[in-house]
């Protein structure tokens, strides 16, 4: 890792450690980067180095475009589009666990249709909605696939998280300051909330201990 003119440049080791991939994988990242936009690299003393910051922007925007993309590839497009479905075909239409539904019934996310048609069961309530519904409700929810509606089945593994290493070196930079300070300087430098990086920084500072 080498400093420059006040910005983190990184080594295909040093990306290594801060995404959790392979080489093999990150050489292919990079090979297609006229596709995926990957950042550009500069050779600093005959090694190819990234913009630390740059580059964990994108890759952070990788993963979740991936995340998307495969929570897109699992829906079910097929069949009558105002079928009305009862909340197992529901979840089998999304690609979902069925319990999925049941807490989007407590805790709807954005977008969530209200239902065609309610029926009165001895001890619950049982939703419908139509296909057409629930196409609508995965077009226009970019978080669809993330949080909001994991498939069932093992989460997919994710590596460490870039921004730590950010939060780690302003914190020893300055290790007098404010955590609250060093997450709205860092906000104002790399984007994102103020509250997204204050939990960045906790697991920084957890992880020094």
């Amino acid at each position: 890792m080498k400093t420059i003119d006040g910005r983190l440049w990184a080594t295909r080791e040093d990306l290594i450690t801060h995404s959790g991939y392979s080489r093999a994988t990150l050489a292919k990242l990079w090979s297609a980067r006229e596709d995926n936009n990957h950042p550009m690299a500069r050779a600093i003393d005959g090694v190819m180095h990234w913009d630390l910051e740059l580059w964990a922007q994108w890759f952070e925007r990788h993963q979740a475009d991936r995340k998307k993309s495969d929570a897109e590839a699992r829906v079910d497009r097929t069949g009558d589009p105002d079928e009305e479905l009862a909340p197992a075909a529901q979840a089998r239409l999304l690609g979902i666990d069925p319990s999925r539904i049941t807490q989007y019934g407590k805790n709807p996310p954005p977008g969530w249709p209200a239902p065609v048609r309610v029926e009165e069961l001895p001890t619950r309530v049982r939703e419908y909605r139509t296909r057409r519904q629930l196409w609508g409700f995965v077009d226009a929810n970019a978080a669809f696939g993330t949080a909001g509606g994991r498939p069932s089945g093992p989460a997919a593994e994710k590596g460490p998280d870039p921004r730590i290493q950010l939060a780690v070196e302003a914190l020893t930079a300055d290790p007098d300051r404010r955590p609250g300070e060093v997450a709205a300087d860092l906000a104002r430098r790399h984007g994102q909330s103020i509250d997204t990086w204050k939990r960045v920084v906790t697991e920084a500072r957890r992880g020094s201990r």
